[in-house]
């Protein structure tokens, strides 16, 4: 019996080695990645089943990969395992489309069984995380998706240049989202908006 075919992300290797092991019995894994951008990448590549993906990874987190996954790929069910255990992250995460949210300190069945509600189209979300009970409006709405790619670089200490040649545009492209963006949050400063990107999870402090 074919098995699904599921992709890893997570930027720790121990941690995307252990869930392989954990999961292997169920599921196939075709793919581990260590940033947003991978997985974007492998998941159009591979066209797997199902994700399981950390909200903090480098480059793009994966909340902000998961968004433009689900614009591409509306079938894709997305597990996220993480450590956060904050009820507006995990909110964010149903919003774009999410089917899981586990936390990292779960147990390894819960795990499992969450990925195998997923791809029978159901959803869970670990007990321990209180006030998930409805999707309202999300808090990073007002900014596009090439907007926040930006912020979380420039939040991760990288220079508007640098910034440039990871999204492969111009320096001017840059900074012009950067400043839409600090228009759209109300941000005066590079620190404000530094401080906007910690808060809303877009990077993490």
């Amino acid at each position: 019996m074919k098995l699904p075919r599921v992709i890893l992300a997570d930027d720790h290797t121990m941690v995307a080695k252990a869930v392989r092991q954990l999961i292997a019995p169920d599921l196939e894994v075709v793919a581990t990645v260590a940033d947003g951008h991978a997985l974007i990448d492998a998941a159009l590549s591979l066209k797997p089943d199902a994700v399981v993906v950390d909200v903090a990874m480098p480059l793009l987190n994966g909340l902000e990969a998961c968004r433009q996954l689900k614009a591409r790929m509306p079938g894709l069910r997305i597990i996220f395992l993480t450590m956060n255990e904050d009820p507006e992250l995990a909110l964010e995460a149903m919003r774009i489309g999410a089917s899981g949210y586990v936390l990292k300190t779960s147990t390894g069945s819960e795990l499992r069984r969450a990925i195998l509600a997923a791809l029978r189209g159901k959803t869970r979300i670990t007990r321990t995380i209180k006030g998930c009970n409805e999707y309202g409006r999300s808090h990073l709405e007002p900014l596009r998706w090439r907007q926040r790619e930006v912020v979380q670089l420039l939040a991760e200490g990288k220079s508007i240049k640098e910034a440039a040649n990871v999204l492969g545009v111009t320096y001017r492209t840059v900074a012009f989202h950067k400043y839409r963006a600090m228009q759209e949050v109300g941000c005066k400063t590079h620190a404000d908006l530094i401080r906007f990107a910690v808060k809303r999870h877009i990077v993490v402090g």
